[in-house]
């Protein structure tokens, strides 16, 4: 009688995931080794960003709240924003190993973002790179965003678009982050 009539096709298949990995030990395309966390710099420099927060507008007017959170051993932080209007967006915010520069990839029913870059000599967390919207593809270019750590506490982020009629940088978002009550 034949194994698979003896065992069944789903325990063959059990077994097969268990042999498999020993059959390809001396493969030089074996999994990699698992790494610890991301604990050290240039992984620690966006953490000031963590947290559940309150955003308003430069006026004090409500914008909306966020809530980044660092996941997968501290290797990433994941925004999730909801506007005061009801609009929602979510990013993933890394630092690529490739180039060692911060990443962030945001994307809303809106637009999608993808800028990379890292602390300036103040401290501040700085990324560029392009903005593509969905409804107006004529109005895609290049973007850039700010965090900025201060005394207070709150983190003021600030973004801008380039104008290439104007041939300069123009305003597109300002707020301001307050932590929530615990």
């Amino acid at each position: 009688m034949t194994l698979l009539r003896q065992i069944g096709l789903p325990a063959l298949m059990t077994l097969a995931l268990f042999v498999a990995p020993a059959a390809r030990a001396d493969d030089t395309a074996t999994e990699p080794a698992f790494h610890p966390a991301c604990t050290d710099a240039p992984f620690r420099d966006f953490d000031f960003w963590i947290g559940n927060w309150d955003v308003t507008g430069p006026n004090g007017q409500v914008a909306g709240v966020n809530r980044i959170t660092a996941e997968e051993g501290g290797c990433l932080l994941v925004e999730r924003w909801t506007g005061a209007g009801g609009g929602t967006g979510q990013s993933y915010n890394f630092v690529d190993r490739d180039s060692g520069q911060w990443r962030q990839v945001w994307v809303s029913a809106a637009f999608t973002i993808d800028y990379s870059g890292g602390l300036d000599e103040s401290g501040a967390m700085v990324l560029e790179g392009r903005i593509a919207y969905a409804a107006n593809p004529d109005n895609n270019g290049p973007f850039r965003g700010r965090w900025t750590l201060r005394d207070d506490g709150t983190v003021e982020q600030s973004f801008e678009q380039y104008s290439a009629t104007a041939d300069q940088w123009m305003p597109w978002f300002t707020g301001i982050y307050k932590r929530q009550a615990e």
